[in-house]
């Protein structure tokens, strides 16, 4: 049965937001109580967070959809909705999250990162927070907003400072099993080695990891074997260390060929040219490796290697070559630019910037795209009248209106608020702002009313009554 795994996608879905109330207050001997709605919560968030204990994505690759708890509605009495909670998912340092494009969205490294993988939905205000001089007794709420739907995929690359690269069986399991604590497993057989070994080292006052990872072979850059899962887990390493089996019964193989064909994989994935190299000879207990070593040592020093002759299984020349790393690593350290605290950096909206804007499209279609219009848009119940004259005046205050005439629109010319896979579209009908004076009953909008059979019916036979009583006014008896 797999135990680690680090590629998969997940499927997030952050809260809905709760709708708010329209709610008025009553209570005996208070006829004018109010408008009382009170607010929904706000829906929880899907948060990524960097977790040292967790060293896998296997969870993730068992239950990959995900969803965080939606916002309550709000109450009458002005009682607000809870706030959804937020979904907090542990993820082993070095995951890299990704779109489903490949574009990096962030790099969690160190324990308690974190990244806001779906943001929960606004809350919906109540008819309380919606009253004003104009509109004491709203006859609407704002509904929630839906929370985000993402498609993510996570990426895990150990983060290490050392790591050992070479040929399947060449003893990296060995060694690191003797440098550290660690307790891989170690067979004589290709590719025993399936997942990243993580180990520590202690040299001196120096304390440093080291990563055992599987076997390279030709054309691992391209994916054979184990190919880019392998490759992945190097990319952060300070230091890299070839180790070469110098007691390989392959007759077409030699440690000097070993180094130049991994070298070679390692410039075709890239991005690992600048790391040091040192050259580890590994297995030189035995007879024939210990004579293979000294005859390749000079040349490989002579391409500029440091190279260090050990022994895993008789614990030979180990202190050697831990100190060296040691010495490797604490410089790549110091290089490293100092951390500085983390800038707030604040940027104005520009004077022009009306936070909106209005195309025209080839079919005549008028489309309004912007942060606001589409989030009032989401949050307004077209059931209810006043509700739709609201956010008329709304989009007005903002210059929606004013632009529209700028780009041409005409009455009854198509107008859409929000992108092409989810957008409102009406026809357009230029209006004033509403004052009292524009507002009939609770829910209603005198604007709209031609959109109300209903309305329409009780004007029609009021009409009528006002006739007969006109006719009876007018009667004259003989």
């Amino acid at each position: 049965m797999t135990t680690f795994v680090d590629r998969v996608e997940l499927h997030v879905a952050a809260g809905n937001g709760g709708h708010g109330c329209a709610s008025v207050h009553r209570e005996k001997f208070k006829p004018l109580g109010g408008p009382d709605g009170g607010n929904g919560g706000r829906g929880g968030d899907v948060i990524l967070t960097v977790d040292q204990s967790v060293t896998t994505l296997l969870d993730y690759h068992h239950s990959p959809h995900r969803k965080a708890t939606n916002g309550k509605p709000g109450e009458g009495g002005n009682r607000s909705g809870k706030d959804g909670q937020d979904l907090v998912l542990p993820v082993p340092d070095g995951t890299v999250v990704l779109d489903k494009a490949g574009n990096v969205l962030a790099d969690l490294i160190g324990h308690g990162t974190s990244y806001v993988a779906a943001q929960g939905g606004r809350g919906g205000l109540g008819n309380a927070a919606l009253a004003s001089a104009r509109r004491k007794a709203p006859g609407f709420a704002l509904l929630g907003e839906p929370g985000d739907l993402r498609d993510v995929v996570l990426e895990l690359k150990t983060v290490a400072d050392v790591a050992l690269v070479g040929f399947p069986s060449a003893g990296k399991s060995s060694l690191i099993s003797v440098l550290s604590a660690a307790k891989p497993k170690i067979a004589d057989y290709p590719f025993t080695t399936l997942v990243p070994n993580l180990g520590v080292v202690t040299a001196g006052s120096t304390v440093y990891t080291i990563a055992d990872v599987p076997g390279l072979i030709p054309g691992a850059s391209q994916g054979k074997g184990l190919g880019l899962e392998f490759l992945r887990h190097v990319e952060r390493c300070s230091v890299l260390v070839h180790v070469l089996d110098t007691a390989t019964l392959e007759s077409d193989r030699d440690p000097a060929s070993d180094l130049d064909v991994i070298e070679e994989e390692l410039r075709q994935y890239g991005g690992l040219g600048d790391r040091p190299r040192v050259v580890v000879l590994n297995k030189i207990d035995v007879p024939d490796g210990k004579d293979l070593a000294e005859m390749v040592r000079p040349d490989l020093e002579a391409r500029g290697y440091r190279v260090f002759e050990v022994s895993a299984v008789a614990h030979t020349g180990l202190r050697e070559l831990s100190y060296a790393l040691a010495e490797l690593v604490g410089a790549a350290r110091a290089a490293r630019p100092k951390e500085e605290a983390t800038r707030i950096v604040i940027r104005p909206k520009a004077v022009d910037d009306a936070g909106f804007s209005v195309v025209r499209e080839d079919d005549g279609l008028f489309r309004v795209r912007g942060e606001k219009p589409e989030r009032w848009v989401r949050q307004t119940d077209f059931n209810n009248d006043e509700a739709v004259g609201y956010l008329a005046d709304r989009l007005n205050r903002l210059g929606v209106e004013e632009e529209l005439v700028k780009a041409g629109a005409r009455s009854g010319d198509g107008v859409a608020i929000g992108p092409e896979d989810n957008a409102v579209v009406f026809d357009w009908e230029p209006s004033v702002m509403a004052g009292a004076e524009m507002l009939g009953r609770r829910g209603e909008d005198h604007r709209l009313d031609a959109q109300r059979p209903a309305a329409q019916r009780r004007r029609d036979r009021q009409a009528e009554r006002d006739d007969v009583q006109r006719e009876f006014d007018d009667f004259e008896p003989f």
